[in-house]
């Protein structure tokens, strides 16, 4: 007998954010199943998704996203707050929310961060690592993803390096044997999408671009290229520099009412000198690889920040 039945929703969290966005659209054009998403405020019509309005702390909206759903992609979180009360609600707590209105759903895919690797440097690590706690605890076929940096058109988060860099500068935090990983926003969102449906259950999995990191040294000459500039000159950041600067930026943002870009929470993992992704690409061999490499992922958000008027 020939299996005439449709495919379940898809529920995802964070469609409205960089990483979610890049979700959103790549899945409405090729996973072959609708999409529902979860948003703060009423978004326009897009074809193959359907918009479910609340948020993280609203259990009857959660309830609507997950029900029926074939698979949970939990990306939503936050990457900045004024102190720990502020991090572990959107993280913690807001995923705790999330896997209880998923109970029935047969596939948790949660999007976590490297940082949760080594939770003692920041706040914002230890309520991703908590996250991750609440999700390996459930009874759920869950699946963790802690990207690395995660770059590309509309990404707001390292768009001050790109500035830098069109000054003829770059940064080296973490000292001079400081590596980093990274993964194109779209790379990313295939991974998700492939992991939604079938891949490793109940693991960690961390995941790049397949480079196996990147000096600062190297990571700003890249950025450089793209902007069509000669090679910059590197100024060292130490952690004492880190933290003299993010207390400078938390003054003059308090004093705007906003929230510091560099808070001494996120100095505090900046330093550190390792956040190279490890082992998950080869967990993930056959179903999904990289395919942007860093040059010219770097000149397609380099044209992308251009035409938003960002350079």
């Amino acid at each position: 007998m020939i299996d005439t039945s449709t495919p379940g929703p898809l529920a995802i969290t964070g469609a409205t954010g960089f990483v979610g966005r890049r979700v959103l659209a790549l899945g409405a054009r090729t996973s072959g199943r609708p999409l529902r998403a979860l948003t703060r405020r009423p978004q326009p019509p897009q074809p193959g998704v359907k918009w479910v309005v609340g948020d993280l702390n609203d259990s009857n909206a959660l309830a609507r996203l997950c029900r029926g759903a074939d698979a949970v992609l939990h990306i939503a979180g936050v990457v900045n707050a004024p102190d720990a009360d502020g991090f572990r609600i959107g993280n913690a707590i807001g995923t705790a929310n999330v896997l209880a209105a998923a109970a029935t759903v047969p596939r948790f895919v949660h999007v976590s961060s490297l940082a949760a690797r080594q939770p003692r440097l920041s706040l914002y690590g230890a309520s991703k690592a908590e996250a991750d706690a609440s999700v390996m605890a459930s009874r759920l076929d869950w699946v963790i993803v802690r990207p690395p940096g995660v770059y590309g058109p509309g990404d707001a988060e390292m768009r001050d390096l790109f500035r830098l860099a069109q000054r003829g500068l770059g940064l080296a935090p973490g000292g001079p044997d400081a590596r980093i990983s990274l993964i194109h926003v779209d790379d990313l969102a295939r991974a998700l999408l492939a992991l939604a449906t079938s891949g490793p259950s109940r693991e960690i999995i961390e995941l790049d671009d397949g480079s196996g990191g990147y000096a600062h040294a190297d990571h700003a000459a890249a950025i450089a290229r793209a902007l069509g500039r000669p090679a910059v000159r590197m100024i060292p950041v130490g952690a004492g520099l880190l933290n003299a600067a993010a207390g400078i930026a938390t003054l003059i943002a308090t004093i705007q009412g906003q929230l510091p870009k560099l808070s001494r929470d996120r100095a505090g993992y900046l330093a550190h000198p390792d956040w190279v992704a490890r082992g998950g690409n080869e967990r993930l061999a056959g179903l999904w690889q990289p395919q942007v490499g860093l040059d010219d992922g770097l000149a397609d958000t380099v044209r992308d920040y251009r035409e938003r008027g960002w350079l």
